[in-house]
């Protein structure tokens, strides 16, 4: 199935865990994906590698996506050299645990940067380069954004922020055919989710059973990336296994 044949992807995140999956999903289905990461030398490991498995083209480019003009640079790099931009997935996330009290001005806006404003400097980039044929967002948020834990109150709320983003993106998209959509991944078999404090102190349970995969998760982005959803915008899907639906 190629469903993103010549088109071209930029995956935020995307040198390891659930941006990697993606990106190889995408590549495979026949994108040209632009693999963005603040480490550059994985993300152009990456890169090369997807290019071995699919064939096809592939770029790993350094970026910060809490910086907008590193954001810029990104999508200049994508239009000089491949001429069109048709999915953004919007990966890249941080998590810190602290408690309320301990939280410093500082410690909020660092994750908010890449959470939420990594986000939405890619939005803007779309809604100016997008092109007639407009394009698909994807922002990979949390089920923290709707339902959450003790310690992780700015990932949260930054993943909260990100639905209204999608849902804000949606609608003035529209006329633009740009499509926004979120993803909400549940616990997810990465370093971030085994190295998360809370899962490994025994405050935050998993039940082995309600861990999904990587590739799980890139199914559901390659999904609303593609044509398939061409009338799904402004939704937001969890990805969990059904953590959500326990009372």
């Amino acid at each position: 199935m190629q469903r993103f044949r010549d088109r071209v992807a930029i995956v935020t995140g995307a040198a390891g865990g659930i941006g990697t999956a993606i990106a190889d999903r995408l590549q495979a289905e026949g994108a040209v994906t632009i693999v963005a990461d603040l480490k550059q030398e994985a993300a152009k490991a990456v890169a090369a590698r997807l290019t071995g498995d699919h064939g096809g083209q592939a770029l790993g480019l350094g970026c910060d996506v809490g910086v907008e003009s590193q954001v810029e640079a990104v999508v200049r790099e994508a239009l000089d050299r491949f001429g069109r931009l048709d999915v953004i997935v919007n990966n890249a996330g941080l998590m810190t645990f602290k408690t309320l009290a301990e939280w410093t001005e500082e410690d909020w806006l660092t994750v908010i940067r890449v959470d939420l404003l990594g986000a939405a400097h890619f939005t803007k980039q779309a809604f100016l380069h997008g092109g007639e044929a407009g394009c698909a967002i994807v922002n990979v948020a949390s089920i923290h954004a709707v339902q959450t834990s003790a310690n992780a109150a700015p990932y949260a709320a930054a993943k909260a922020a990100m639905l209204s983003l999608t849902r804000t993106t949606s609608i003035e998209g529209r006329d633009r055919k740009i499509r926004a959509n979120a993803v909400l991944p549940g616990a997810i078999d990465t370093p971030m989710l085994w190295d998360n404090p809370n899962v490994k102190s025994g405050a935050e349970t998993i039940d082995p059973a309600s861990v999904g995969a990587p590739a799980d998760i890139a199914a559901a982005v390659a999904f609303l990336a593609s044509d398939e959803a061409r009338f799904v915008t402004g939704t937001s899907l969890a990805v969990d296994g059904g953590r959500l639906a326990k009372l």
